[in-house]
C-alpha cells in the first residue's frame, strides 16, 4: 500500500511535537491494529517489571489497561498531523493520578517509569511491524518512533508530578503525626495503648529504652536527614528535640555522635520509653547551663558524663540565692580582683589546699597562690575553716556562680 503524500518538507523532525510531521492517514492505517499492541504491552509488564509481577486483574489490571489504551489512542488517533501538545488536561490528569496511586501503594517511582519505558519499546517494535505490513512509507518511521518516545516522556513527567506531590503530602502528614507523638511522649502521661496506636499511624516503632537529644536551633539544619526515620524529631519550641533508641554499647554511642556530626547536642540519660520526659528534661537542663556551656559550643555531649554539674543546675533560683549569700563578702573587692580570687578559691577547694597543684592549674607561681590565699582569708576570715561553709562555697562556684 502506498501512503498518501506526507506533510511539507519544511516540517522539522526532532521538534517537541514530532507527530505533526505525520500525515493524518497514519491514524487510519494503524487503528485496526492498536488492540493487539495494547494486549502485548499489558502481558509484558508483569513479565519484565518485578514490582508488577502479580497478574494484572481486578481494579489494578483495569487501571493499567485503561492507561495503555488512552496513551495509544491519543498518540496514534488524535495527534498525527496536529500541532498540539502531547497531553490534554484530562489526559494529563489520568497519568498524574496513576503517579498518585503508585505512591499510595508504596511502589517505587522507578517501577512505574520502567513500565513506561517497556511500553515505549513494545509499541515501537509492534508499530514498526504493523507499518511494514500496511505499507507505511519508510521515511515516516523516524517521526513515528520519535513521537512514541516524546509522548512517553510527557506521560512520565505527569506521573512523576503526581507521585512526588502525593509522597510529599504523605511525608508531611507523617511528620505531623510523629511530632504530635513526640510531644505527647514528653508530657509523661501517655497510656501505652494510645502510644502504640499513635506510633503505628506515625510509622515509628517505640523502642523499649530511648534517649532524648537536644540540639540548639542554629545547629538543627539537616537533623532529620542525619538521624533518619529511626528518630522522632520536633523543632517547634526554640530547640530541636529527637527521641531515638538508646545506644547500648560504646560503638553505638560513637555511631550516634558521628550521625550528629559537628553539632552542639546534649544526649539525655537512658530511660524506658514512658519516661522520655526525664531524659529530655536532663538534656535541656544541660543545654541551658552557663557552666556547661564553657565545655565547648559544638560538640556532642552526654548527660551521664556530667551528672554532678547538671545536678547543680536543677534549681537555679535556689542556687542563685545560696551563691548570693556565700559570695557576699567578696562584694567589697574590685571586679577584676573578685574574679581572680573566685577562681583561686574554687581551685583551692578542689585540691584541698595543696599549693603546688593549685599553682599548676592556675599557671601561677606558688608564692602568688600564697598571696591570694592571704587575701581570701582577709575576706572570709574563719569561714574557710568551717567544712559546711567550704562545701557551700565549692557548690556555688562549681555551679558557675561568681561574685558581683
Amino acid at each position: 500500500m502506498t501512503t498518501p503524500a506526507g506533510p511539507a518538507e519544511s516540517k522539522l523532525i526532532g521538534s517537541e511535537m514530532p507527530w505533526s510531521a505525520l500525515p493524518r492517514e497514519v491514524s487510519t492505517l494503524l487503528s485496526d491494529s492498536l488492540p493487539e499492541v495494547v494486549e502485548e504491552i499489558v502481558s509484558r509488564i508483569p513479565q519484565e517489571v518485578p514490582e508488577y509481577s502479580r497478574p494484572l486483574e481486578g481494579e489494578f489490571g483495569a487501571a493499567v489497561r485503561r492507561g495503555v489504551e488512552i496513551a495509544l489512542a491519543r498518540l496514534f488517533m488524535d495527534l498525527p498531523g496536529r500541532d498540539e501538545p502531547a497531553l490534554k488536561p484530562d489526559t494529563r490528569a489520568v497519568y498524574r493520578q496513576i503517579g498518585v496511586g503508585e505512591a499510595r501503594t508504596g511502589r517505587s517511582l522507578e517501577a512505574l517509569l520502567s513500565a513506561y519505558r517497556l511500553g515505549a519499546r513494545v509499541t515501537f517494535r509492534a508499530v514498526s511491524a504493523i507499518a511494514d505490513r500496511v505499507g507505511l512509507e519508510p521515511r515516516l518511521m523516524l517521526p513515528l518512533g520519535e513521537s512514541i518516545f516524546v509522548y512517553i516522556d510527557e506521560i512520565s513527567a505527569a506521573s512523576i508530578e503526581g507521585f512526588t506531590e502525593e509522597q510529599s503530602r504523605q511525608l508531611g502528614e507523617r511528620d505531623r503525626r510523629r511530632e504530635s507523638l513526640l510531644r505527647r511522649m514528653l508530657t509523661g502521661n501517655l497510656p501505652e495503648v494510645e502510644a502504640r496506636r499513635l506510633a503505628g499511624r506515625a510509622g515509628w516503632t517505640i523502642p523499649a529504652r530511648l534517649v532524648a537529644v537536644v540540639v540548639p536551633t542554629e545547629y538543627a539544619e539537616g537533623l532529620r536527614a542525619a538521624l533518619g526515620d529511626d528518630a522522632l524529631i520536633s523543632g517547634r519550641t526554640g530547640e530541636a528535640v529527637a527521641l531515638l533508641r538508646a545506644p547500648e554499647t560504646r560503638a553505638e554511642r560513637d555511631r550516634l555522635a558521628a550521625r550528629l556530626g559537628r553539632r552542639s547536642a546534649w544526649v539525655g540519660p537512658v530511660r524506658d520509653w514512658d519516661k522520655a520526659e526525664e531524659s529530655h528534661r536532663a538534656a535541656t537542663v544541660a543545654a541551658v547551663s552557663p557552666a556547661l556551656a564553657r565545655d565547648g559550643a559544638a560538640a556532642v555531649r552526654w548527660v551521664d558524663d556530667h551528672l554532678t554539674a547538671i545536678a547543680l543546675q536543677a534549681d537555679p533560683l535556689v542556687m542563685a540565692d545560696l551563691a548570693a549569700r556565700c559570695l557576699a563578702p567578696m562584694e567589697q573587692l574590685r571586679p577584676e580582683q573578685r574574679d581572680r580570687l573566685a577562681d583561686t578559691l574554687l581551685v583551692w577547694l578542689k585540691h584541698r589546699g595543696e599549693r603546688g597543684r593549685i599553682a599548676e592549674e592556675l599557671h601561677v607561681h606558688p608564692q602568688t597562690v600564697g598571696y591570694r590565699l592571704g587575701q581570701l582569708r582577709d575576706v572570709f576570715a574563719d569561714d574557710l575553716d568551717d567544712p559546711d561553709r567550704r562545701f557551700d562555697l565549692e557548690l556555688v562556684l562549681r555551679a558557675g556562680h561568681r561574685p558581683g
